[in-house]
């Protein structure tokens, strides 16, 4: 990664195209660094992806949730458990969280 020495915006890197060089370039200002070699990558990090949690389990939805009519999106069964929390900010309506009675699938509407 490099940055412009200019504004400290985070350079660009730009192939090279009919008969230019490669170039690094700050896309809020002027500045152009040209390259005479080829780039090489020096260290290649490899992103893991992290275990989403869930909200609510299927045991948490049996214990605490309630009975509404519902249509599942999976089997069309017409009953779910449902249960409301506020993830976002206060302002914002309640998320809720559904489980279908028939197939036990879960799903949610914000």
């Amino acid at each position: 990664m490099e940055f412009c020495p200019s504004c400290g915006n985070m350079l660009q890197y730009e192939l090279p195209h009919m008969g230019r060089p490669s170039r690094f370039f700050c896309p809020t200002c002027p500045y152009v660094c040209h390259l005479e070699n080829k780039v090489k990558i020096k260290r290649r990090q490899h992103l893991v992806k992290k275990e989403i949690e869930p909200v609510f389990n299927k045991e948490d939805m049996k214990m605490g949730g309630s009975e509404t009519d519902a249509t599942c999106p999976s089997c069309s069964h017409g009953r779910a458990l449902f249960s409301q929390v506020q993830i976002r900010s206060a302002d914002e309506p309640a998320t809720t969280f559904y489980q279908c009675l028939k197939c036990e699938k879960m799903w949610r509407e914000d």
